[in-house]
């Protein structure tokens, strides 16, 4: 899934182009959204409320959308040829006179009026990104449950919305803890708290996903994708470990329909980032796999010795 700062870049990268511009056709290839049509309605603006999407058009409408693992947002040029994969996994497309704007593989595409945002974003803890951050409440939030895990509880967003597992892998590390420590026995949990904040509205600045302050491949992260290779401040290997969390609440859940229409392929603008070149390599005597069954598949990178604290005991046998 996105980190909080690329779906607030797509936010800002889909408002730039589309904000004040009216809607001259509009195309929902999901079933529930069949007959719906935003012909004519101007884009009021377009926001991000954690990973979540908000497209508000006048009339008091607003598109919500949420990318989930494999969604993105293109735009296009009217008359360029489409390029975000084959046309069936087109759900959304919207069309203005000096944009074009194509969402593919969106697991999550709802209409709903504005005033009932709350529906689908309600639920969501203080976002990392928005103009009203809270980070008592972030902090209360995590402690109101002192035995969860520090690195499962910090992708909950119930409790504070944007993270993701780069930012909360680095924000362990950085702050010297063991992901699977208990919130209520993290030293600093404020401060630990306060660096993944500061990480991801530079991340959202910059544009890049950087905790180390050095962009050169391989040097961006302290233990995020580095395992089986040394610890950038002692030297230990670093370990990874796979492991199924369930940390997504059900209105973020959903499965794509699929619809048909003419591939088109050609020059892009893509307003979503690669997230695949951020993956974790194998290492192998520091590569452990624990499965506890449902959720969200997560690969968590650590330093043993800069990260003391409890691990989860690999499978027997």
């Amino acid at each position: 899934m996105p980190e909080g700062d690329t779906v607030w870049l797509t936010a800002r990268r889909l408002d730039a182009a589309l904000r004040g511009q009216r809607l001259l056709r509009s195309d929902f290839r999901v079933p529930s959204l069949a007959t719906a049509d935003l012909r004519g309605r101007e884009v009021l603006e377009v926001c991000a409320r954690g990973k979540h999407l908000l497209l508000r058009v006048d009339g008091g409408l607003t598109l919500h959308t949420h990318l989930r693992m494999e969604g993105s947002w293109h735009l296009y040029r009217p008359g360029s040829r489409w390029s975000g994969g084959p046309a069936w996994q087109i759900r959304v497309v919207l069309v203005t006179a000096v944009q074009v704007a194509v969402g593919y593989r969106l697991p999550v595409v709802d209409l709903l009026p504005t005033a009932s945002e709350d529906r689908v974003v309600g639920h969501l803890g203080p976002d990392v990104l928005g103009a009203d951050w809270d980070l008592d409440r972030a902090v209360a939030n995590l402690l109101a449950d002192p035995a969860r895990e520090i690195g499962v509880a910090l992708l909950d967003q119930r409790v504070l919305a944007g993270l993701g597992n780069i930012w909360r892998t680095e924000a362990c590390f950085l702050a010297g803890v063991s992901p699977w420590t208990p919130v209520g026995e993290v030293r600093d949990l404020p401060g630990l708290v306060r660096r993944a904040q500061a990480m991801v509205r530079a991340g959202a600045r910059g544009g890049h996903q950087v905790t180390t302050g050095s962009a050169r491949p391989g040097e961006q992260h302290w233990v995020y994708g580095r395992a089986g290779r040394p610890c950038r401040r002692c030297g230990t290997l670093v370990r990874r470990l796979d492991r199924r969390v369930s940390t997504q609440s059900s209105s973020e859940r959903g499965s794509p329909g699929r619809s048909r229409g003419p591939g088109e392929r050609g020059t892009r603008l893509d307003v979503r980032r690669d997230q695949g070149r951020h993956a974790d390599g194998a290492g192998g005597s520091a590569d452990v796999r624990v499965d506890v069954g449902g959720g969200n598949d997560r690969v968590t990178a650590w330093c043993p010795t800069c990260q003391p604290g409890p691990v989860p005991e690999p499978p027997a046998g």
